[in-house]
């Protein structure tokens, strides 16, 4: 589980003069996914330890090897859009099973 604070796009909130978007911000599954592994490696990893670990992470997520749960609800899809406010916390699933089956004798 990881749990971060959502980023206010300022610059959508001037290009719209709409305040709605300063109480909750629509991200895609893709840029939260990027957030919560720069969140988990934290500010003092290496940048390119970052940028595998975000495109390995991502690659994933659109082979399907995993679903990700934000906020109570499960996402497939890297390009489906989030209304998310205040903090976020992102559950991963695998969606492969845990034990193999054992070999014929």
């Amino acid at each position: 589980m990881i749990r971060f604070s959502v980023p206010i796009d300022i610059g959508i909130i001037a290009a719209t003069t709409s305040g709605a978007f300063a109480l909750a911000t629509p991200l895609r599954v893709d840029e939260l996914l990027t957030i919560a592994v720069c969140q988990a490696l934290g500010p003092h990893a290496p940048p390119d330890k970052r940028d595998r670990s975000v495109r390995t992470t991502l690659a994933g997520f659109r082979a399907g090897r995993f679903v990700v749960d934000i906020d109570g609800r499960i996402f497939d899809r890297a390009d489906a859009v989030v209304v998310a406010s205040g903090v976020v916390t992102l559950r991963f699933y695998s969606t492969e099973p845990h034990r193999r089956p054992l070999p014929a004798a």
